[in-house]
């Protein structure tokens, strides 16, 4: 397959996950220009050498601008995706950009108005929807074999102490972790359930992640959310990063039907497993599938990586909506918007869905 699409990628640490496609013959997108800070100069020049690379720089917009780039991947930290993905729309290309999309109601309803305006392709790197094990409870439910779902259960739980010293924008802008950690099990919950009525949450703060961050955090670091589904659906998703991380999977999705219950677990670099009992049999044991740790790329999410560049690039020869899309990412950070409300009031509160 010809390589049709060239893209540019803004940012060097999920952003790496996307070099190796450069080996993939049946993707039709080549990573063509990178963008750095100017302190990766030396590591840029040997990604450019490494994977064939025309250009590398420093100024994002320099990239945005070059008329031979057609996709932008914004894979920069948190508060600057908004900024980023921005400029991209503007110039008219397609965009990937890494969960969570931005980290505001009001910026992720200028994105969808401006991806409606251009016409372009907009997928939100979302990976929980691309790693395998979610995959296969996702086809239980497409298959039927679950039946009717009528509750769920997602969480994303990570001490993020070790992180905050490796990236120091975490601590220094500082990341958003209701945006940045919780938007993975709402939007897993939301490609199952689909739009959110209202939520109702508890956030917590503790001095783990202070003490060695060097400075506080925020308002909360830890988040209990129930949410209410507008098809009926009632379901809980949580996500814990100020804590020493519990013996639990780092990442599980529960799924509660009339024919069968389904969990799904996983682990950077542990891998998971997958266990589900159906109501058929008459004895109501667990079948469980396991599934090998996956290591390549950073954080250990290479493959998952090229699995929705293999779905990007197949909406854009077949001009199909990528998932999650620019709506779908936008009801994520709506409902964590409503979440974060709901946490500093106490209060019941509805989710805002008209994208």
């Amino acid at each position: 397959m010809a390589k049709t699409y060239r893209m540019g990628v803004i940012g060097l640490g999920m952003g790496i996950n996307m070099l190796p496609v450069n080996t993939r013959a049946d993707i039709p997108i080549e990573v063509t220009h990178i963008c750095g800070v100017s302190s990766q100069k030396d590591v840029m020049a040997g990604l450019k050498q490494k994977y064939a690379l025309k250009n590398c720089t420093d100024d994002y917009l320099q990239l945005i601008e070059d008329p031979q780039v057609d996709i932008i991947g914004v894979f920069s930290p948190d508060p600057l995706h908004y900024e980023h993905a921005k400029a991209a729309l503007e110039a008219g290309k397609h965009v990937i950009c890494t969960k969570p999309m931005v980290v505001s109601l009001e910026q992720s309803k200028e994105l969808v108005r401006l991806v409606d305006k251009t016409g372009v392709k907009f997928m939100v790197g979302q990976t929980m929807r691309y790693e395998a094990q979610f995959a296969a409870i996702r086809k239980m439910y497409d298959d039927g074999e679950l039946g009717d779902l009528f509750l769920g259960e997602a969480h994303y739980v990570h001490d993020m102490r070790d992180l905050f010293i490796a990236t120091p924008w975490r601590g220094d802008m500082p990341q958003d972790l209701i945006y940045g950690g919780l938007s993975h099990p709402v939007d897993a919950l939301r490609w199952f359930f689909g739009d959110v009525e209202e939520v109702h949450a508890i956030g917590q703060e503790t001095e783990l992640l202070k003490s060695r961050s060097g400075k506080p955090y925020g308002d909360f670091s830890n988040y209990l959310v129930n949410l209410k589904f507008k098809n009926g659906v009632v379901a809980r998703a949580m996500g814990l990063y100020g804590i020493v991380h519990p013996p639990m999977p780092m990442m599980g999705v529960s799924l509660y039907g009339t024919k069968g219950s389904a969990v799904a677990e996983f682990s950077d670099f542990l891998g998971g497993k997958v266990k589900a009992v159906f109501d058929k049999y008459e004895i109501k044991s667990a079948f469980e599938s396991n599934y090998p740790p996956e290591t390549e790329g950073a954080f250990g999410h290479g493959r998952t990586a090229i699995r929705y560049l293999e779905n990007f690039g197949r909406c854009l020869i077949q001009d199909f909506e990528p998932q999650p899309s620019v709506r779908e990412g936008a009801k994520t950070i709506a409902t964590c918007s409503a979440a974060y409300e709901s946490m500093k009031t106490g209060k019941i509160v509805k989710v805002f869905n008209e994208f």
